[in-house]
């Protein structure tokens, strides 16, 4: 297994996984979409497993009054053949070293309602609910 920062040159690997998790992303929205998060520093990791990508992270280092400096996840997913495996706990585990190493005092993320299996998942990591997201479309 081997987990490493992927390069915009893998963009095609990531969104063939991505897409389980936003199934309603386009690969040209994805591609635009990453270039203008590059601003932020948003980093894609990869967990490998015999040149397979089986999960995939998109993350950032911020800053914010109510997490202070943080490792925001942005998307994270496994590829639903390897689920219940470890695979999601050892890219876990990776990116709270990443934060560590970034001077970052949380891991944050925010998850969708219907995705009940990986809210179990994260509970029995550590993460605890904090608050809800509201969203208003203009």
């Amino acid at each position: 297994m081997q987990i490493r920062e992927m390069s915009l040159k893998e963009l095609f690997t990531i969104y063939d996984l991505l897409k389980q998790l936003r199934p309603a992303l386009s690969y040209e929205e994805f591609e635009d979409l990453i270039y203008d998060m590059r601003h932020m520093e948003y980093k894609m990791i990869g967990l490998f497993e015999k040149q397979e990508l089986i999960s995939y992270a998109g993350v950032a280092v911020q800053t914010n009054l109510y997490h202070k400096r943080h490792l925001y996840i942005f998307d994270l997913v496994t590829d639903e053949e390897y689920r219940s495996r470890g695979y999601g706990k050892s890219m876990l585990a990776y990116l709270k070293d990443y934060a560590k190493m970034a001077a970052c005092e949380n891991l944050v993320l925010s998850s969708g309602l219907q995705r009940e299996d990986a809210h179990r998942f994260y509970e029995v990591e550590g993460f605890e609910k904090k608050s809800y997201l509201f969203v208003k479309a203009i």
